[in-house]
């Protein structure tokens, strides 16, 4: 097993987990910054939970990587 994978397996292991700390994360920098950069933060939450999806397997999101072989 590679690092890859097993970097894989733990993230679907503790999904909840990171994507509550992406939450709090933006949280915190709206918090200290006054809600001025909220949709900056907004869209980095998104993108980090996308790639988050991607990395442990949940299907609800498209991949952004080709499949090699495909």
């Amino acid at each position: 097993m590679g690092l890859f994978d097993k970097a894989r397996d733990l993230a679907a292991q503790h999904e909840d987990k990171i994507e509550d700390g992406i939450e709090r994360g933006g949280d915190f920098v709206d918090d200290k910054t006054g809600g001025k950069y909220a949709g900056q933060v907004d869209q980095a939450q998104d993108f980090a939970n996308n790639h988050l999806d991607e990395i442990s397997g949940s299907d609800n999101v498209p991949p952004t990587t080709p499949v090699p072989g495909s």
